[in-house]
């Protein structure tokens, strides 16, 4: 029984990290391999961020 709690655990700590975007690096990079890969470097973790920040907030973010 404590293994399925503990899947449980683990598939829900997944979705919460999904939908707060806290994996956002990590899929990042798996796309990155997948369509970039011989393409020079990923950005690091603080560039990626730092990218994402710029991109979110960057320009007019209002309804009217």
């Amino acid at each position: 029984m404590t293994v399925k709690l503990a899947d449980k655990l683990s598939a829900f700590w997944r979705t919460l990290r999904t939908a707060t975007g806290d994996d956002a690096y990590e899929r990042y990079l798996e796309h990155w391999r997948r369509h970039h890969d011989g393409e020079g470097q990923p950005l690091s973790r603080k560039a990626f961020f730092r990218a994402e920040q710029q991109r979110r907030w960057s320009g007019v973010r209002r309804c009217c």
